[in-house]
């Protein structure tokens, strides 16, 4: 009897386009572009109607990198980040004095979900100064506020957004989140800029009403970083890793030069290959498959149970003051020419 897995029931949770992208069979009217500045990947993503992804058209940027706990990470990331905010300000015409909402989405008693507060709490405000008549030249016109979630207020974030837009007006809207991804290696390294508009809780099952130009009437970036992942992924990825462990000691155990080394040499800077034999040999008929078929088999196995849970770092609560910190500072440097540089 043939077992059948229902890939609509048990679809791997994700925010960030970069991921559909990998794991799509298509990429029609997808138009994707890589560049490399030092170790960081900038990758520009346009999708136009009717692409593979069954995504919104527009733009999608998405910025990899190293630990930014490390000082000169850092000032790169920031460096790129700010560059590539202002790119898209002037794809979408945003003038440089246009006023600004700034929009921190999330929960901030729990760390993974307090990214966007903690951004809105670092973020420049002038929105009070200019109305008494005092703001400089050099810098915009900014509000802020963290809406909070619909659990501790009992209102639909979007309707709150909604209602600040119609009062201040404001040009355009920046709005911060916190994501989930199918990658292990992508949680807490991977920032993805979009003037899409964002769906608050979508990547943990629990999408709300949707903050874009369609709903607020003016433009509306997103600014989100993966802090999350499916247990479903890293058991699935440990299986990956599994498989290249196996290739690798198979390769060079009995190596001469292998008796140099230490034994916790990382198998994943090493040009592995592995076989479907192999992989067949490891793990029998769970390894004859691909790597979306074993992630929608353990999504299928544990979602019923209850136990695929969302997984964060030990050292979340360090990283998302550095990750908050280094988004505030590119949104200043950004909207305010006073604060750069």
């Amino acid at each position: 009897m043939n077992h059948e897995i229902d890939l609509k029931n048990y679809s791997l949770r994700t925010d960030l386009t970069i991921d559909s992208i990998e794991s799509s069979n298509s990429l029609k009217g997808v138009y994707q572009q890589i560049n490399k500045v030092d170790n960081i990947t900038i990758t520009d993503v346009e999708l136009f109607k009717n692409n593979a992804l069954d995504k919104k058209e527009g733009y999608y940027i998405t910025i990899e990198f190293d630990d930014v706990t490390d000082k000169d990470n850092y000032n790169k990331v920031n460096k790129v980040l700010t560059n590539e905010i202002s790119k898209l300000l002037q794809k979408i015409n945003i003038k440089e004095d246009d006023t600004c909402l700034i929009v921190g989405l999330g929960n901030e008693k729990s760390t993974p979900d307090a990214l966007g507060p903690q951004v809105v709490n670092q973020s420049l405000v002038t929105n009070h100064i200019y109305e008494i008549g005092r703001l400089s030249s050099g810098f915009r016109r900014v509000c802020a506020i963290s809406p909070g979630v619909k659990g501790q207020t009992g209102i639909e974030t979007s309707i709150i957004i909604k209602s600040v837009v119609e009062k201040i007006k404001p040009d355009f809207v920046i709005v911060i989140d916190s994501l989930a991804s199918q990658s292990i290696e992508r949680v807490n390294k991977t920032i993805q800029i979009t003037n899409t508009g964002i769906h608050p809780g979508s990547g943990i099952g629990n999408s709300r009403r949707e903050i874009s130009k369609e709903v607020l009437n003016i433009p509306v970036i997103a600014i989100g970083i993966p802090t999350v992942v499916d247990a479903t992924v890293i058991v699935a990825d440990t299986i990956n890793y599994m498989y290249k462990h196996y290739a690798f000691m198979k390769e060079y155990q009995h190596k001469p030069s292998s008796k140099l080394t230490f034994n916790n040499v990382n198998y994943l800077n090493k040009n592995i290959k592995f076989n479907p034999t192999d992989k067949k040999q490891l793990l029998g008929l769970i390894g004859m498959l691909d790597e979306e078929e074993v992630k929608k088999l353990i999504s299928e196995v544990l979602t019923p149970i209850g136990y695929n849970m969302m997984v964060t770092p030990k050292e979340v609560d360090f990283v998302i003051d550095k990750l908050s910190s280094l988004i505030a500072l590119s949104l200043n440097q950004v909207l305010h020419k006073n604060f750069r540089q």
